[in-house]
């Protein structure tokens, strides 16, 4: 007898050992805290008439991937959404000691009533995962119900170039109760609200605070009712400093180069036309690659204004040199043709001075012979003592064989191209007159160009944040 009872002891206390050990580390089961009637369709019980209030909050980890062809940008966050579940029975044996709450499994949550909430405007929302799902249920003694989850989401947003680069782009998140209308669920934001993370920084932007919440009900036709929503705007302030060294910077430069050619000579045609040329390729090669960064729009952008200023600035100048080069053309068939009809021309020009002035041989009023024309002081006719007044230049012609005005005059063209100045007696030529003049006009009309274009940009840009 005694042979067979020790094996028997024995299985006896190895299967107590197991039991015990199995106790002790047992999973909590759905049925410990849910009654047997529970059914988890079923919103909880609320006043007559009022809906289950749940509350949401967000905490913003990253913003990346801000993709302006796209219209749409990548957010990494934390939600959690807290609701009152006065149906659930908690045994005072499942918290902890100190504690006020126990943390579930994400495999509980399945057991549960839950809101169904949804991003109205996503392309992609997933739970983050790397063995498991990051998502957690919470239970509190006062039988409140909050359920976390590590969240990627892509979010459209309708964007506005119109001040790009200085544009600010508002790009609101629409959290919506998908199957319960706002008279079954209310979604308002808790006390905490968007938290962002304070380390977080963009490449390209800054994000405006504070955020700017919004509680609404929005009409949804396909589902024909009313349903809670939760808005939060992020506003996205792009940085100015990016372009203003790769872009504004450059493309200044480039128009100040241009007026380089004002002191060029029109001798130096090749330096002239290469120098003015170049500039037009650079800007037009510096605006094809800022239209790659942004998708094509139907409307002006700022910076398209600022690039056709600095193009216009650089064909100005390359027009201002076809200009002078024609009037220098002009003046140097003038000055030849003028010295082709000089020999003919000067006996009738010795005589007439020598017969006003009373003097034989010599011409009291001819200063100096330069090239196309005469220099020579006029004389009144009506009055022989009066004194003799500058008058400008005088340019004979082989066709005036009897002179008829004191003095001799030659118009080749309408636009006079060269003529002696009535103060220092030299001659003055039309086309280095344009160029010494545009030295000063070019800068001072940019100059008016950039002080007009900032100040509207950035009343503008902060009429519209």
């Amino acid at each position: 007898m005694m042979p067979c009872t020790w094996p028997t002891t024995l299985f006896f206390l190895i299967w107590l050992c197991n039991d015990v050990a199995s106790k002790r580390n047992h999973t909590l089961k759905p049925r410990v805290v849910l009654p047997e009637n529970y059914v988890k369709e079923m919103r909880p019980p609320a006043r007559k008439g009022q809906p289950v209030i749940v509350e949401f909050s967000i905490y913003v980890v990253d913003v990346n991937s801000i993709n302006v062809e796209d219209m749409d940008f990548r957010v990494d966050m934390f939600i959690r959404q807290t609701w009152s579940e006065s149906r659930l029975q908690l045994p005072e044996d499942i918290f902890e000691e100190g504690d006020d709450h126990v943390t579930l499994p994400p495999e509980f949550f399945d057991n549960l009533w839950h809101p169904d909430p949804y991003f109205l405007n996503s392309k992609v929302t997933e739970i983050a995962e790397l063995t498991h799902k990051f998502s957690s249920v919470t239970l509190y003694r006062n039988q409140t119900v909050r359920y976390s989850a590590r969240m990627h989401a892509i979010i459209a947003c309708q964007m506005e170039f119109q001040l790009y680069p200085m544009d600010i782009q508002s790009c609101p998140i629409y959290i919506e109760s998908f199957s319960y209308s706002n008279q079954k669920v209310r979604f308002r934001w808790s006390e905490a609200g968007v938290t962002i993370n304070p380390e977080l920084k963009l490449l390209q932007y800054h994000i405006g605070q504070p955020l700017r919440l919004e509680e609404t009900n929005g009409y949804m036709i396909d589902k024909d009712g009313n349903y809670s929503r939760l808005v939060v705007y992020f506003r996205f302030e792009r940085q100015i400093g990016h372009h203003l060294i790769q872009t504004f910077a450059p493309s200044s430069l480039v128009v100040m180069l241009s007026w380089f050619s004002f002191w060029l000579d029109l001798d130096a045609i090749p330096g002239r036309v290469t120098l003015l040329v170049t500039c037009m390729l650079t800007l037009v090669t510096m605006f094809t690659g800022l239209r790659a960064d942004i998708p094509p729009v139907a409307y002006v952008k700022a910076l398209d204004l600022w690039m056709a200023g600095c193009m216009m600035f650089v064909f100005a100048a390359l027009g201002e040199f076809v200009v002078v080069k024609v009037l220098d053309k002009q003046y140097q068939m003038n000055k030849n043709k003028a010295q082709e009809s000089m020999p003919r021309i000067i006996p009738v020009i010795r005589r007439f001075l020598q017969r006003l002035n009373g003097d034989k041989g010599s011409c009291g009023t001819i200063a100096a012979w330069e090239g196309s024309g005469v220099r020579c002081r006029k004389v009144d006719i009506t009055s022989p003592t009066s004194p003799a007044a500058a008058t400008p230049a005088v340019h004979p012609t082989p066709s005036a064989t009897t002179p008829h005005v004191v003095g001799v005059e030659r118009r080749q063209s309408i636009l006079q191209v060269a003529w002696l100045d009535a103060d220092t007696g030299q001659e003055r030529v039309l086309w280095r007159e344009i160029d010494k003049l545009s030295r000063v006009v070019f800068p001072a009309l940019f100059l008016l160009f950039v002080t007009m274009y900032w100040p509207v940009l950035l009343l503008k840009t902060k009429a519209s944040s």
